[in-house]
């Protein structure tokens, strides 16, 4: 028996209109083409017949390759989906967690060494995994860019930080979604890269616990999002893969999904409770150890950022302005 091909859907440009493509051992065609009559309307327009339509292209391909008549290099890959809703999950890794806790003295008291810190954390962020709910928050669409577009800084904010982050694409309307059937509600997975200006957080003129996901999230390019969406038949476990983020060739983050607080069924199945999950929607599940708050080191004009996470591609962005 023929193994069928793992592949993975994204939107490219050839210097004519935008299609949708189908990717396989680096080498992509139109799905217009293996998929007679269908009208290219995205990747969310596959979405009403998901699973058929990717175990018909999976066949095809094992057939016949010969239809996948680009390289990748040829196209400039576009973000793979145009979400109506993007949610987010944060402070949703251990070690991230606890390693900001600790950077920033944080503790019951203010003696506290760093061990006693950092026992006293892991023990909150135990609690929180046993008895708590993740933390999600709405962000915008309009800031997603593409998977090698620049990055446009914003000039306001000195402490622009990187954020990489495995994202689930909703294949089917979610409410009250039980936990043990979260993860049938996604169709695929894809990377984004989950931008901060930090210094525009805190909103000290709303009160001294204020925050401000609009400015600090929300700005263009600030969602570097694909560069595919990968279906979710063809990842056999969302929380075994490894997230690498470098900064000019630097490693700076390097963690498994493992280390989410909440998994990824958990945060569906919250959100589910909470508000109407739409196919195509985007839901980030979280940034791990590593942000530039750790290493003290953010964004600059000329920085390059290299994302990747275990078989669903790599992001190569270039950042462009920034505070002078």
């Amino acid at each position: 028996m023929t193994e069928l091909p793992c592949i993975a859907f994204g939107r490219f440009a050839d210097g004519a209109d935008p299609f949708t493509g189908v990717v396989a051992d680096g080498r992509v065609g139109a799905v217009a083409d293996l998929l007679p009559g269908w009208p290219d309307t995205g990747v969310e327009g596959l979405l009403d017949d998901w699973d058929d339509h990717v175990a018909a292209l999976r066949r095809r391909l094992a057939e016949d390759p010969s239809p996948l008549r680009f390289a990748e290099h040829e196209l400039r890959r576009l973000a793979p989906v145009a979400p109506r809703q993007l949610l987010a999950a944060g402070m949703n890794y251990r070690t991230h967690v606890i390693d900001l806790m600790v950077d920033s003295g944080v503790g019951s008291r203010p003696d506290m060494s760093v061990e006693e810190i950092r026992a006293e954390v892991t023990a909150v962020m135990d609690e929180r995994a046993r008895s708590g709910t993740p933390l999600v928050f709405a962000g915008l669409p309009s800031s997603i860019c593409g998977p090698d577009d620049d990055v446009h800084l914003r000039a306001d904010a000195e402490r622009n930080d990187w954020e990489l982050e495995l994202a689930a694409v909703i294949g089917r309307p979610g409410r009250d979604v039980a936990l043990e059937d979260a993860l049938e509600c996604v169709a695929g997975w894809t990377i984004v890269n989950d931008l901060t200006a930090r210094d525009l957080v805190p909103r000290t003129d709303a009160g001294p616990v204020s925050v401000d996901w609009l400015r600090s999230k929300c700005a263009p390019t600030y969602k570097p999002t694909g560069p595919y969406v990968v279906p979710a038949a063809c990842v056999a476990d969302p929380q075994d893969l490894t997230i690498t983020l470098r900064l000019n060739g630097e490693i700076m983050q390097h963690e498994s999904t493992a280390d989410m607080v909440f998994d990824v069924a958990a945060i569906i199945a919250y959100l589910s409770r909470e508000v109407q999950l739409l196919p195509g929607d985007v839901v980030l599940t979280g940034s791990p150890a590593g942000n530039g708050t750790h290493h003290g080191r953010f964004l600059r004009d000329g920085d390059r950022i290299e994302a990747e996470i275990t078989g669903l591609g790599v992001q190569r962005n270039h950042c462009v302005g920034g505070a002078g």
